[in-house]
Formats: C-alpha cells, sequence, structure tokens
C-alpha cells in the first residue's frame, strides 16, 4: 500500500511538472507567433554594434547606420507586399514580417482583390494601402515605396511565406552600408534549357560588368534597399526591376547579393499553375530589354564597352 502510494504521488508531481513545461513552451512559441517575442533584430543598433563585427576594423561606410538609427523620422523598416487574392497566405507572411524587427510598419497593397485579403492583412497587424484595380505586376512596389516611411525598404510577396529569420539579413546588410541587398537566387541554371528569365538575369549583369552577383536580380524578392538608395533609383524604376536593378549599379550604389532564399522551390506551386503561354515570363525578358536600352541611352551604343582598334569609318 505505501508503495502504491509513492508511485502515485510521484506520477502526480511528475505529470504536474511536464504539464507546467508544455504550458510553457506552448506559451513561449505562441509569442513567437504573434510576433511578440524572440525578434531577430533588434532596431536601431548603435554605432558600435556595427562598426566592430568581432574584432573587424572599422569601416568608413558604416557610418550609414549612424545616420539611419540618429537621424532618422520614421520607422527603421518598411516591409512592402504587394497583394492580389491572397487571403490564405497574407497573415502568415504579414505576421513573419512583424517579427524581424520592432520598429517597423508592414504595408501590403491590395490590388483588384476580390477575396478578403485585405481584411486578413488588417487582422494580422499590416497598414493596408488599397485599389480596386489591379496594378499590375510590380505595380505594387511602386505604390508600396511611395507611401513607405522606413528608412530602409523590405520587398517580399504574399504568396510566400519567407521565415523572419531569413528576412532579417537583408535588413542587416542595408544597416552595415549596402544600398541594395539582394536574394543570392540564381535559378535553375542546371535546367536544359535554361529558362529565358535566368538567362537575361545573368546577361544583365555581365553587361553592368558584375558577373560576380550571378542571376541575383531586383527582380527576385526578397531584396532590401536604402533610402538613399530609392532617391537614386527613383520609386517609378521599382515597376520594372530590371531597370532599377542597373541604375542602382551605374549610379555607384553598393549592390550586393547577400543571403540565399530558395524563392523558386519555395512558389513551385504558383509555377506549376502557369499555362502554356507564359506571359510573365515574356512581361520580365520584355523588362530586361528596356533596362538594356536604358543602359545604351546612358552609356552609349556599346554600353561603355570600348570598341578596341576598330575602325568603322573605313568600312563605310
Amino acid at each position: 500500500m505505501r508503495k502504491q502510494r509513492i508511485k502515485a504521488r510521484f506520477a502526480t508531481k511528475t505529470g504536474n511538472k511536464r504539464s507546467g513545461g508544455a504550458a510553457r513552451k506552448k506559451q513561449k512559441y505562441s509569442g513567437r507567433k504573434k510576433g511578440t517575442k524572440a525578434y531577430v533584430l533588434i532596431a536601431p543598433v548603435t554605432v558600435d554594434e556595427a562598426a566592430q563585427e568581432k574584432g573587424k576594423p572599422v569601416r568608413d561606410d558604416r557610418e550609414t547606420v549612424h545616420q539611419i538609427g540618429e537621424n532618422a523620422h520614421g520607422p527603421l523598416l518598411s516591409v512592402i507586399i504587394p497583394a492580389m487574392n491572397e487571403q490564405r497566405t497574407i497573415a502568415a507572411v504579414v505576421h513573419e514580417c512583424l517579427r524581424i524587427c520592432r520598429d517597423a510598419e508592414v504595408l501590403v497593397i491590395v490590388n483588384g482583390s476580390t477575396d478578403a485579403t485585405a481584411s486578413e492583412a488588417k487582422r494580422a497587424g499590416a497598414r493596408v494601402i488599397q485599389y480596386a484595380e489591379a496594378l499590375g505586376h510590380d505595380g505594387g512596389r511602386r505604390a508600396g515605396a511611395a507611401a513607405a516611411r522606413g528608412q530602409i525598404l523590405l520587398f517580399t510577396d504574399a504568396d510566400i511565406k519567407v521565415p523572419a529569420e531569413h528576412l532579417a539579413p537583408f535588413v542587416q546588410a542595408v544597416l552595415k552600408g549596402v544600398d541594395v541587398a539582394l536574394n543570392d537566387y540564381n535559378g535553375p541554371v542546371t535546367r536544359n534549357p535554361v529558362h529565358p528569365v535566368v538567362e537575361a538575369k545573368h546577361m544583365l549583369n555581365s553587361l553592368l560588368c558584375r558577373s560576380d552577383l550571378g542571376g541575383a536580380s531586383m527582380t527576385a524578392v526578397p531584396h532590401a534597399i536604402s533610402r538613399r538608395a530609392l532617391e537614386i533609383i527613383e520609386t517609378s524604376s521599382l515597376e520594372i526591376p530590371p531597370l532599377a536593378h542597373a541604375k542602382a549599379i551605374v549610379g555607384g550604389l553598393r549592390v550586393q547579393a547577400v543571403h540565399h532564399v530558395p524563392v523558386g522551390r519555395l512558389n513551385a506551386v504558383r509555377s506549376k499553375k502557369r499555362s502554356k503561354a507564359d506571359l510573365l515570363s515574356q512581361l520580365v525578358q520584355q523588362d530586361h530589354l528596356e533596362a538594356i536600352r536604358w543602359i545604351t541611352d546612358t552609356r552609349g551604343a556599346r554600353g561603355g564597352f570600348p570598341d578596341l582598334q576598330r575602325v568603322r569609318s573605313l568600312t563605310i
């Protein structure tokens, strides 16, 4: 009888301990889900924190961090999310964006939606800008940038839930002096044949003498830009991402591929739904042609490359 009592008492005590631990664990992760705890990036950082990376020497361009932290009038970060009929995923996307840092606003540009995208985004904590008509591909980026108040602008999509841990590196890179922080995503380069959009991205970087970027481009999300970059690129160019990409590099901005997010795999479901006539791919290719035209208008017919020893007048 005594043994049974001891056993029963031990089981009860252990059960209480376990249930208490489970409750604490549940509370901890529920806080993360709501975006109230476990921030990946606490902003703004101080000059010392940004300038001294584990004993590395201080770099002059890190003064950008001081300017952002001290002189900003709006929030540190604006996350821009264009959305059209994305009620199924928008809340989860907004929650992840709110986890990036405390000093942030999340803007959802709802355009041409016929579902509950706007209400779901508001309920999740986003600032919603709504248009009755569709703005067209990347039109939401332009509208969001025009309304953004942040010193750093982060762009992502409403149909891809990217964890905050994979969004924060883009913001951190801008805090450390990068003007345009790109997704280090090259696309499916091993496929045969290579997709024309993938070829266009690599080709544009080669033309801009930035082969080191591979297929990284402002066409792909996520990516982040500084307020200074926005002034040089101009808000209107964000509607044509390859053009904005070209303007950033030609304008002397610091453009880097900073973190890899496999958006092709994350967005595989939508890719399968596309029809045989891929109008979006055609649009993106035309955008790259427009970027090339701007480069030749700015740098000359050969895009800034020398003609070597050719004497073309002799062949006329």
